[in-house]
């Protein structure tokens, strides 16, 4: 009885070592036909995935995942497919990190300054890099903030890839003029929130306001009956401990929800680390409490004028905000970034989440997806006595 328990395991063992070789010739000699791209480069902080490299492969890829552009240099891309013939194949091949993208000069033709201003031209115009977190920035020329005139300069930005913008300029030192905004005063047009549901109220969209301390006490009722939507209230500001909240922030969560009007919130970050935008998050969630949302929380920073003091690249820049949003994500509520056309365009990278468009214009060219778009900033409805922004949210 032994002698035949044992004849069976052995005969059990041969087929399964047969199997196994049978396998391993089987996939050694599987037909692998993969045709890459003759550009093998990854532009640092963007998003391309596996499949993007390849022109052409005889079978299907099994998990074509997000290349890691975060650092220079190269990059191994390994990766599986299913073959033409049903059988499981690994495949690697590598990819060039790059960075030829110049750097970012905030300026125009020309700059003015007042005479005997104490400022630094090159900390107060925005000089900013896609990848350097502080690039070199010089200003070629002479010029005195102290003597009236018009100065010819080049403004120049070099990072540490080797990619440099210059940007020539009129720098104009003025003397103050005391009477210039007498009588300079224009009639304040504002924009009816009822025409904004007449003019772009549709089955696809809805029609809401972003409020805050500075809309004081919002009559809720009224507001309810002229046809708010939703609300996206803030609910503070600040990073690295020091913290506000929102005055309003508790009235106005709770009488939202009395009027069943949904509410989402958002928070002005100063942050500039990824380390502070979680912490900044974990404040939100904690601020929150037990409130429900129904609409997303949005990351809003607008530190632009004392960007070249925070040595952010925009790469970095948009890894805090993503970072602020990961956390909120990962405690079960909807993220948003918002920021203007202008640096949407210009500063902030492609992002996964969604986006809360500020452009105060009647259609806007904003060639990037959105979600919710700010319209406006001098808004009246009835119910807030102060001026008050108006958003159209998409579904």
């Amino acid at each position: 009885m032994k002698k035949k328990i044992i004849m069976i395991v052995l005969i059990v063992l041969c087929l399964l070592l047969s199997y196994a070789l049978w396998q391993y010739i089987r996939i050694k000699t599987a037909k692998v036909e993969v045709k890459l791209n003759d550009d093998l480069t990854l532009e640092v902080g963007t998003k391309r995935k596996v499949s993007s490299y390849i022109q052409d492969i005889n079978g299907t890829i099994i998990n074509d995942y997000r290349l890691n552009s975060s650092k220079l240099g190269d990059l191994e891309v390994p990766f599986e497919f299913i073959n033409t013939d049903g059988i499981k194949v690994k495949y690697n091949f590598k990819v060039k990190v790059v960075d030829t993208i110049e750097p970012l000069i905030w300026l125009g033709n020309s700059y003015k300054v007042q005479r005997g201003s104490d400022i630094n031209l090159i900390d107060n115009i925005l000089c900013g890099d896609n990848y350097d977190n502080k690039p070199k920035c010089i200003i070629e020329g002479d010029y005195d903030l102290n003597k009236e005139g018009v100065y010819k300069l080049v403004f120049k930005a070099t990072d540490k890839s080797g990619n440099s913008e210059s940007q020539p300029f009129n720098l104009y030192v003025y003397e103050p003029n005391q009477s210039s905004d007498v009588n300079n005063k224009s009639e304040k047009i504002n924009t009816s929130y009822s025409d904004v549901i007449k003019n772009y109220k549709n089955k696809d969209n809805r029609i809401g306001i972003d409020v805050s301390e500075f809309q004081k006490d919002i009559d809720f009722a009224r507001i309810k009956k002229s046809g708010v939507d939703f609300m996206m209230i803030r609910i503070g500001g600040g990073t690295n401990g020091k913290y506000f909240l929102d005055k309003k922030f508790k009235r106005n969560i709770k009488l939202a929800k009395k009027y069943n009007i949904d509410v989402g919130i958002y928070f002005y970050s100063y942050a500039n680390s990824i380390k502070s935008a979680r912490k900044d998050a974990r404040w939100v969630l904690k601020q929150l409490g037990k409130n429900k949302l129904q609409l997303p929380i949005a990351f809003d920073w607008e530190e632009w004028r004392s960007f070249n003091a925070y040595n952010l690249s925009f790469f970095k820049l948009t890894s805090i905000a993503e970072s602020f949003l990961d956390e909120v994500k990962s405690a079960g509520y909807d993220g948003m970034l918002y920021s203007s056309k202008t640096y949407l365009d210009y500063i902030w990278l492609e992002t996964n989440y969604d986006i809360w468009l500020a452009h105060y214009t009647s259609k806007t060219d904003y060639k990037g997806k959105y979600k919710m778009w700010q319209m406006c900033e001098n808004g009246k409805v009835d119910g807030i006595d102060t001026d008050v922004d108006i958003d159209i949210m998409y579904k």
